[in-house]
């Protein structure tokens, strides 16, 4: 960042370290322990589609490289577009490092063909286990392409969130995870096909 760019407030751009979501296994030990909550099987990787046959041919590679029965079970994936315009690659496995796995190879090979300004998120759900106390509620966390950052989304209603429980999900993962700091960064999934 230049003199010029510090005089009149603007800032760099956090870069996106796409290896922080493999914290997310060590953050899915302690939202277990502390918290009552287990992955639900779900991720996704949300991103503005390109229509153009570069964008095709990516979509059509990821597709055909996480279809490949690579191990006893393979994960199952799906793309969904939601009513804002953007598509989800939707994975379910029901281990959490194999969905942390999927979701870094989309983000990646989307970013190393060039469509890294159209990834939006990544987000993965967690729900509560059968042993965990009434406060334990489905939450969803958030990894931020463009800040390299996570935070927590708690929908409890077609347009209402639980921004306490959020708060306290954030506390509970602690340093586990890169925290995003400006709240205002939190936006809301309204209707995105892992919850």
């Amino acid at each position: 960042m230049g003199l010029f760019d510090s005089l009149i407030g603007r800032t760099k751009p956090v870069a996106s370290n796409l290896e922080q979501l493999f914290a997310l296994t060590s953050a899915a030990i302690t939202l277990e322990v502390s918290a009552g909550l287990v992955t639900s099987g779900k991720a996704g990787v949300c991103f503005k589609p390109s229509q153009d046959r570069a964008g095709v041919d990516a979509e059509n590679e990821i597709l055909a490289i996480l279809g490949k029965d690579t191990s006893a079970k393979p994960a199952t994936m799906r793309t969904v577009d939601d009513e804002f315009g953007y598509r989800w690659f939707v994975v379910e496995d029901d281990v959490i490092s194999d969905l942390v796995a999927s979701v870094h190879l989309i983000n990646s090979t989307l970013a190393d063909r060039g469509f890294g300004p159209q990834l939006l998120c990544s987000a993965f759900s967690f729900v509560p286990t059968a042993k965990s106390d009434a406060s334990a509620k489905q939450v969803t966390l958030v990894y931020l392409f463009k800040r390299g950052t996570f935070y927590p989304f708690c929908p409890v209603g077609p347009h209402e969130r639980d921004n306490a429980y959020e708060l306290t999900v954030s506390a509970t993962v602690g340093n586990d995870l890169p925290k995003e700091q400006d709240l205002s960064r939190w936006m809301a999934l309204w209707g995105n096909p892992i919850s």
